[in-house]
């Protein structure tokens, strides 16, 4: 293949190394030898994680998970085009602003639809496995590079531009992934066949309507504690899902599945362990409450989360 998930993972690399490297020469950063060392551990992870040893990584991230503790990951003062330049800029292109943004998502469906399949000379030209993730790649370069000449500015400034949004987010932006390795290690180590044994054992199941609830509000509640939903379902769909409600109570699994992702979703909308959902754009829009997003959230959740027992209830064996 010609552009594969590989490359995606050099490319989040060398803009992490960048990261890096801008905050160790930034001098009006109080901590940029910590900050610095985080984003350039995780720069590593990135570029060369394949090819070093698990435990090697694993300690790595130890590291960064220890640098967060003693609050080393702090922001400093990235070169910015000032407002006058931003403010000509966007009276000369006016609406032509947006055609790099909406060149990402063009891209995205194009390379994940139509070249997912495409080939030159006998090599797929996007890795068909992960072809969504590749042809998103390729959206961002494109999009980059039609802002940097739209804007008559240079391929550092879109580096910097990076800078400045990744120091906004800090470390809550490595926890989506974090999060997601943390279902890998709760299936393997059998918390699903744990959560079986506690839920049969103090739970009457004999009544599908409980099975129900307590599937769906799992889903939820696992979420909210490991702010993830695809993380939550191995663990819920293995202990209560599969043994209860498909080989009890014979229920459509597609059904069960799709409901049980929703209400891990409702779970996202209540927690700040989702950090790209909830934290991060309090962050970037500089809400004085962190917990704003959240907190406007909760109705919507908690009403979904209602609908979603009653939905499966009676959907389930149809």
């Amino acid at each position: 293949m010609i552009f594969s998930i590989t490359q995606v993972y050099w490319l989040a690399g060398l803009v992490m190394a960048a990261v890096a490297v801008f905050n160790l020469l930034d001098a009006s950063n109080p901590k940029r030898w910590t900050t610095g060392l985080f984003w350039g551990l995780y720069a590593v992870m990135f570029l060369l994680g394949d090819k070093m040893p698990p435990e090697v990584v694993g300690a790595g991230v130890v590291v960064l998970a220890l640098i967060v503790l003693v609050k080393g990951v702090g922001g400093g003062k990235p070169q910015v085009r000032s407002d006058a330049e931003n403010k000509e800029s966007a009276l000369r292109l006016k609406n032509k602003l947006f055609v790099p943004a909406l060149a990402i998502p063009v891209v995205t469906v194009i390379g994940s639809v139509l070249l997912k399949d495409f080939k030159i000379g006998g090599n797929f030209l996007i890795d068909p496995k992960n072809a969504t993730l590749v042809s998103l790649a390729l959206g961002c370069i494109i999009g980059a590079a039609m802002a940097c000449k739209m804007t008559r500015e240079s391929p550092v400034q879109s580096l910097r531009e990076s800078r400045r949004l990744v120091d906004a987010m800090g470390w809550a932006m490595v926890l989506p992934q974090m999060l997601g390795m943390l279902g890998l290690v709760f299936s393997d180590a059998g918390v699903g066949k744990a959560v079986a044994h506690v839920t049969t054992t103090y739970i009457n199941m004999d009544l599908r309507f409980v099975a129900v609830v307590v599937y769906v509000v799992g889903m939820a509640l696992f979420t909210v504690i490991m702010g993830n939903g695809f993380a939550a379902f191995p663990v819920m769909t293995g202990g209560v899902g599969v043994p209860v409600l498909i080989n009890v109570y014979h229920g459509d699994p597609a059904i069960m599945a799709a409901v049980g992702m929703l209400s891990g979703y409702c779970g996202t909308l209540l927690t700040p362990m989702a950090a790209n959902f909830n934290i991060v754009p309090a962050a970037l829009l500089e809400l004085p409450d962190r917990n704003a997003v959240i907190k406007a959230q909760v109705p919507t959740a908690l009403g979904i989360l209602v609908c979603n027992v009653f939905l499966l209830y009676f959907l389930m064996n149809h």
